[in-house]
């Protein structure tokens, strides 16, 4: 099978360069740890993009949850990604082995468990990711707001992707002819938010699963769009995506969360990506209730050019610190950390 789409992706690529972004962090490790990239033609370029939520969050985000840690009553609950993470000289590993009191939970429903186990403390979850996570953490503050739980508090840098796609079709750095959707997310948004790619700026896209003949399969479909000069969005990991995606996941979404502007590492503030909490559940608001300040408070690492990783502009291979003065053991940025992050797919496949 794999065979047959090699040759017929070869057939149809032509002599010109075509660049195609994988959006998502699953599909850049399988494109690497599959060998995908090399068995390409020379002039089909795959580019990684902000898929990856972990890096996409901005150094100041980062560096509010570091703060919020070190309150004496605060206990800050989190995905086990976000552990290494660096932003100011500091990460929530830092701060834990200096005295915070920082846990690893599988689900956000375990940190409303800490929260009524510790009724003496602030208990925080932090909240990143994008539509596919979104709802399990909706899902989360209503069961907080159910069982009234006055010490849960949720620090949101949730995000949703494809206005941040379109911010790169209008990127100076980087020319993308096409994308690979991310699947994770279209199993939860469906195909048609994605259409603005086709309609608007005339370039195709195609949601594809996490296998490599998914990824191919994909590639493939790519171009023939372009080689029929017919660009729309197709779904080929129809095992999991429907067109008007997972309406049940979309609706408690829109219960709890409003859309505003977020900050994004690389791209800067992209209006109406943010997903804030509602006023009806302002008090779990952790912005709120620690008075954080809103903006960039800190400026990313210059050493660290992981913003221009994820946003395509240049590869991993390309920044002076890679390999060197940045690997996985002693990351300067959250590219290298995150088993998304495309730093760290090329630290360990692409050698």
């Amino acid at each position: 099978m794999v065979k047959k789409i090699l040759a017929e992706i070869q057939a149809l690529a032509d002599q010109r360069p075509v660049s195609i972004m994988e959006v998502c962090g699953t599909h850049t490790v399988a494109v690497y740890r599959s060998g995908i990239a090399g068995l390409l033609p020379k002039n089909l370029r795959l580019i990684s993009g902000p898929g990856c939520p972990v890096c996409v969050t901005s150094e100041s985000d980062l560096y509010s949850f570091f703060v919020v840690s070190r309150g004496k009553k605060t206990i800050i609950t989190t995905f086990g990604d976000l552990l290494r993470v660096p932003a100011g000289k500091t990460s929530l590993e830092k701060e834990r082995a200096k005295g915070a009191d920082v846990r690893i939970v599988y689900s956000p429903m375990d940190a409303l468990t800490i929260a009524e186990d510790n009724p003496g403390k602030d208990v925080v979850f932090l909240g990143i990711g994008f539509e596919t996570t979104a709802p399990v953490i909706a899902g989360a503050v209503l069961e907080a707001k159910r069982r009234g739980l006055r010490n849960f508090f949720l620090l949101s840098a949730l995000k949703t992707i494809p206005a941040a796609m379109e911010a790169l079709l209008n990127f100076p750095k980087v020319q993308i002819d096409g994308y690979l959707c991310p699947g994770n997310v279209s199993v939860i948004i469906g195909s048609r938010p994605y259409r603005f790619i086709s309609e608007k700026y005339c370039r195709p896209a195609v949601i594809t699963g996490f296998q490599p003949e998914d990824i191919l399969e994909g590639l493939l479909l790519i171009l023939k769009q372009i080689k029929n000069n017919k660009p729309k969005v197709e779904i080929q990991y129809r095992a999991a995506v429907h067109p008007n995606g997972n309406e049940v996941a979309q609706k408690i979404i829109r219960r709890v969360f409003a859309t505003g502007p977020a900050s994004w590492r690389g791209l800067g503030i992209i209006p109406k990506t943010g997903l804030k909490l509602k006023a009806e559940f302002q008090r779990f608001d952790g912005h709120k209730y620690f008075n954080l300040p809103q903006g960039e408070t800190i400026k990313p690492n210059p050493a660290c050019r992981c913003g221009e990783v994820i946003t395509g502009a240049i590869t991993p291979e390309d920044c002076r610190q890679f390999r060197k003065k940045c690997t996985p053991e002693k990351p300067l940025g959250p590219c290298m950390v995150s088993v998304e992050g495309t730093c760290a797919a090329h630290y360990k496949y692409n050698k």
